[in-house]
């Protein structure tokens, strides 16, 4: 997996965060403190971590992943972030 989208609301910059739809690495979500949810009226399940924005994109730059994007639409905030190597990724739990 060498893109992640995380995105937040921006009156809830303090979390939670959203890290990843149901087809996500689930070990990688496990790392994040993500679990898959599903939000009433949606017809998808997200991964959801109670952490800020912040405390998961330092977790995902300590495994490799840096941002290449960051945008706001609405009152959403999102990042995609990129792990060049991909091994890198997965073998760069510090």
């Amino acid at each position: 997996m060498p893109y992640v989208l995380i995105s937040t609301q921006i009156r809830l910059e303090c979390g939670p965060t959203i890290c990843g739809d149901e087809s996500s690495d689930p070990e990688l979500m496990a790392e994040l403190g993500a679990v898959l949810t599903k939000q009433v009226g949606n017809n998808f399940h997200e991964f959801r971590s109670p952490e800020t924005p912040r405390e998961v994109l330092d977790r995902l730059e300590k495994r490799g992943y840096k941002v290449v994007g960051m945008t706001g639409i609405g009152q959403t905030c999102i990042w995609t972030l990129h792990c060049p190597l991909m091994q890198n990724c997965i073998d760069n739990n510090n």
